[in-house]
């Protein structure tokens, strides 16, 4: 019979399932994991915890995910982690099993916009290693000191630590998944040298690099063309987001063929494809430097959505009966992120009042105005990669000095295009993962043309912002039968998820349908605000 310790932990188990919270199961707002509630996950190997947190066993030095196959271990034997990291700091290998370094990230932590969640997706840039923890402090506006305390107390490690498992667990994948000699895994990584490499290898793995490998080098010295499958918690559901990324390319930086998406970015391109199993995202990549590789890996995961567990988010938004019945014909899609949040702001703008072709073919015209480059409708091209260009979006500099006057749309909304440019050129507005999302919001408000349907969806998906909410959207409207003002009333009943409500609107607007696929785009046009009008 099970004990009420066991019962009381397993409910605090499915509480924490059930409420989308970030910590792990019992977890006190310090961070504190609670060890009754944690091994209660452990004992039932519930997938579900992978990544929210990390078991440690002091009998044999290993630490692993809460759904290792291995047999259970003594609840005397076992500490909890928020952070691999932490655990690997604290001594203990990862188990080559359940391969916990590998595991989907934390569900939440892209989501925070606290100090944390900001210092996190830097260090997943690669801050640390090109600016030291000094260069993060300081882009955070915080000392050293408070922001070691504040990363500690929130996942049990600083920032050093983090930034050299992050190198780690990047090699990791890099060793099993391509043919790169170790050299390239090395510098492709982060490291500096190779002796660096293999004595942190060596430390954390209990192993060097190529004891670890399972394929042989073959690769050519400096080849920069590779593929990698990155996994995901729950379904990828590449189909509906191929969809909605495909229906959105700006010609001549992105092509969507078949079942991939392409996409140019500095210093080469990238390919997304799904997998039958829709349990990984492939990601296909040529570059010019291979260590280009280790901001494109969570930039990926983080516009495919691949950390967020979406069954508490529909559990919430279940208790509203019009997205239960939605819901109960289709899953809840992924909120795709930004490859570049500057771009997305300027799809937003050029986007407004217009159908999403119509953004799609402006946009491109875009490009072509702000890089010099002719768009491929000029110069037609066979060869899907070939005819991207490989730099990515126009920078900021680059849109506020083109001849913007050459763009198809009113002369109002190119001014609020160049007067946006030029904002976050000279800093007044930051759109980084440091950013402060109020202040931001703020600075986006006050851009002329900028209202509160555009900031919104800015902070949807070029933020991460789950509660971000398109204001007064027409289609939401539409597909609810309701007004604006009813329809704030009910979306306040969906926070903090009510980003991912409007896409599931969005989704099953067509023809009034909520059961409907939503394979056609919608066009999520503004609110009739003066402001967004203009």
């Amino acid at each position: 019979m099970e004990s009420s310790t066991a019962r009381t932990a397993g409910q605090t188990t499915a509480a924490a399932a059930r409420a989308g919270t970030h910590r792990a199961p019992g977890a006190t707002d310090g961070g504190t994991l609670d060890h009754g509630a944690c091994y209660e996950a452990v004992r039932r190997r519930d997938p579900r915890f992978d990544g929210r947190f990390y078991t440690a066993v002091t009998s044999t030095g290993i630490f692993c995910r809460p759904s290792c196959p291995a047999r259970t271990p003594r609840a005397a034997n076992v500490r909890f982690y928020a952070h691999a990291a932490a655990a690997s700091n604290a001594g203990f290998r990862p188990c080559r099993r359940c391969r916990p370094e590998l595991a989907p990230g934390h569900p939440e932590w892209n989501r925070r916009a606290d100090l944390t969640g900001k210092a996190l997706a830097l260090i997943e840039q690669g801050v640390v290693d090109t600016e030291g923890v000094a260069g993060l402090a300081n882009r955070l506006g915080v000392s050293e000191r408070h922001l070691r305390r504040e990363l500690n107390e929130a996942v049990g490690t600083g920032p050093t630590q983090l930034a050299r498992s992050r190198r780690l667990w990047l090699a990791r994948m890099l060793l099993d998944q391509t043919n790169l000699a170790i050299t390239d895994v090395a510098f492709a990584s982060g490291f500096s040298s190779i002796r660096q490499f293999n004595d942190a290898f060596k430390q954390t793995f209990d192993a060097t690099p190529t004891a670890l490998r399972r394929r042989p080098d073959s690769a050519a010295a400096g080849a920069t063309e590779l593929t990698l499958a990155l996994p995901c918690r729950g379904g990828v559901q590449w189909a509906d987001l191929h969809r909605f990324l495909g229906a959105r390319a700006i010609e001549g930086l992105e092509q969507s063929t078949g079942s991939r998406f392409a996409r140019g970015v500095p210093g080469g391109w990238i390919e997304l494809e799904g997998v039958a199993a829709d349990d990984q995202l492939l990601l296909h990549c040529r570059l010019d430097r291979l260590d280009r590789v280790a901001r494109l890996v969570p930039l990926v995961r983080r516009v495919a959505d691949l950390d967020t567990d979406l069954g508490p988010i529909a559990d919430h938004l279940r208790s509203d009966p019009d997205l239960a019945a939605r819901l109960r014909q289709r899953r809840l899609p992924r909120l795709p992120g930004a490859f570049d949040p500057f771009e997305l702001a300027i799809r937003a703008i050029i986007g407004q009042q217009v159908s999403v072709a119509g953004a799609a073919t402006t946009l491109a015209d875009l490009v072509a105005l702000a890089t010099g480059h002719p768009t491929p409708r000029a110069t037609p091209t066979t060869d899907r990669r070939d005819g991207i260009i490989h730099h990515g979006f126009p920078t900021p500099d680059q849109i506020a000095n083109a001849p913007l006057e050459r763009l198809g749309v009113p002369g109002r909304r190119r001014d609020t295009v160049r007067t946006l440019a030029e904002a976050v050129a000279d800093g007044r507005i930051d759109l980084s993962a440091a950013a402060d999302r109020d202040q931001t919001m703020a600075g986006l408000l006050d851009v002329p043309g900028i209202g509160p349907w555009t900031a919104g969806y800015v902070a949807m998906r070029a933020m991460n912002d789950p509660d971000g909410w398109p204001a007064g959207d027409l289609v939401l409207r539409t597909s609810l039968g309701t007004d604006a003002k009813e329809l704030e009333r009910r979306a306040e009943r969906w926070k903090p998820w009510r980003g991912y409500a409007a896409l599931l609107l969005w989704n099953t607007a067509r023809r009034g349908d909520p059961g409907a696929a939503g394979d056609k785009s919608t066009n999520t046009e503004p609110p009739n605000t003066r402001n967004e009008r203009s």
